[in-house]
């Protein structure tokens, strides 16, 4: 199983209120074989919500306000979903600071518990889509 960020699935939760479909993530999900998350809803973050960033190990909205904790908290959640449906894959949504695969508190969790993390632009790469996830993806 493959889990996914949710706005990725087509799911109005990013800090917008929008979505940011993407068409492999969504038929990978038609096809039974993801399960889609918002670490930051999780959280218990509000859609739509400030946008935030980064700096260093804490995470604060446009005006300042401290959110660590609510993305430690949703990350926490989503890697008990991760675990409870044994996904080994999963497909984040980039420049997101849950789930960005470079820096996101989500994505390092997931790294962290021995679970292979992508984002939607790595599944540009046709060799490596077909490859690490369409062949891996139980």
């Amino acid at each position: 199983m493959i889990i996914v960020s949710a706005c990725l699935a087509g799911i109005n939760c990013n800090y917008k209120g929008q979505s940011k479909p993407c068409e492999k993530v969504i038929e990978l999900i038609k096809e039974g074989k993801a399960i889609p998350v918002c670490p930051e809803t999780l959280g218990g973050l509000s859609i739509p919500r400030a946008p935030a960033k980064q700096k260093g190990n804490k995470v604060f909205t446009n005006h300042g306000k401290d959110v660590t904790a609510n993305f430690i908290r949703g990350a926490e959640e989503g890697l008990r979903i991760a675990k409870l449906a044994d996904c080994k894959i999963a497909i984040l949504k980039a420049r997101s600071p849950s789930c960005d695969s470079d820096k996101g508190v989500f994505a390092r969790l997931l790294k962290r518990n021995g679970i292979k993390v992508f984002s939607e632009e790595d599944l540009e790469d046709e060799k490596l889509y077909q490859k690490e996830i369409i062949e891996k993806k139980d």
